[in-house]
């Protein structure tokens, strides 16, 4: 079976032929095929560019080609015959006498308002057939897309919560899968992750013992615990940003979340370990106040790894047993 990608990082054909086997379907189930766009004169490029242009007062038309990616005389072709039909109106910039800009005449915004309208009415339908949970499984997926395909802003809003039914097996997936596709590591991790969260599970004493989720857009985006190693010390473990969060400062407030627990707790010291490979992963703990105690090489998960010890010190209180 082909891999998911090249050693160079080069996507692979099954990559390349899924996304263009699903550009077929989307293109197809929204009836942008056909010879004119929602039942009406004019393409789906046209109706793009009367939404752009409805949308604003007026618009250079320069700006307009390079927000669009749109061949000039192609653009220019439109306006042209849109303006001989009475949609738009040209003129040279008030600001730069050089450069042109385009306004839509009432005509043009009536049209543009029925293809708005009957687009609107297109997406009801498409979504009627789904359940609230798919609607919002649909959104995230296309928000996720959107970010991944686009300029990656980082989430501007996340959530941090409990954990709650599905989240541990979340957990030990998610683990898995992002490790295996971004370091190589084998199943051997998956096993590891596995234990951990049973053990959680077999001996959780939520006294001493909680874990969290964070959620962007009501899906999760990333996940820690915080579990007893004895009796004056908490383990962080199992630390995880989805790709797609990295940079929204979720892994810094899922550590924050796990530090004011072992301190409510009373524990003395936090600790945690991880691999030096994890470069992010090591600056959130450095900004968190943990410092490196040791670091030894070892062979796990399939890979030649250097496995560090962290501890940050945590105000004296009470055992967490007491």
């Amino acid at each position: 079976m082909m891999s998911a990608s090249t050693s160079n990082g080069t996507p692979a054909a099954t990559h390349v032929e899924e996304v263009r086997a699903f550009n077929r379907f989307y293109t197809t189930r929204i009836g942008v095929l056909g010879e004119g766009h929602l039942d009406t004169p004019y393409s789906l490029t046209e109706a793009r560019i009367l939404f752009e242009l409805a949308h604003r007062d007026q618009t250079e038309v320069a700006e307009l080609r390079r927000q669009l990616a749109l061949d000039a005389s192609y653009l220019s072709r439109i306006l042209a015959r849109w303006e001989e039909a009475g949609l738009v109106v040209r003129a040279p910039s008030e600001a730069d006498g050089r450069r042109q800009v385009v306004t839509l005449t009432e005509e043009g915004r009536a049209v543009s308002s029925t293809l708005d309208a009957r687009a609107s009415d297109d997406v009801s339908g498409l979504l009627e057939g789904l359940t609230q949970e798919e609607r919002h499984r649909l959104v995230a997926a296309m928000g996720l897309v959107s970010r991944l395909l686009g300029e990656r802003p980082a989430p501007s809003a996340y959530v941090i919560r409990p954990l709650r039914a599905g989240d541990l097996g979340w957990i030990v997936h998610r683990n898995a899968v992002v490790y295996a596709e971004e370091y190589g590591w084998d199943a051997s991790y998956e096993a590891l992750v596995a234990r951990i969260v049973a053990d959680y599970i077999d001996h959780h004493d939520p006294r001493c013992e909680a874990g969290w989720i964070a959620e962007i857009d009501g899906d999760p985006a990333g996940a820690v615990l915080c579990v007893r190693k004895d009796d004056r010390t908490a383990q962080l473990r199992l630390l995880l940003v989805e790709p797609a969060a990295r940079g929204s400062g979720v892994g810094s407030r899922l550590v924050e979340e796990c530090v004011r627990f072992a301190r409510r707790a009373g524990y003395a010291d936090l600790v945690l370990w991880t691999n030096d490979v994890l470069a992010a992963a090591r600056r959130v703990y450095e900004r968190a106040g943990f410092v490196l105690e040791r670091s030894e090489p070892h062979r796990s998960f399939g890979q030649d790894l250097v496995g560090q010890w962290w501890r940050l010190g945590l105000t004296p209180g009470p055992s967490p047993q007491a």
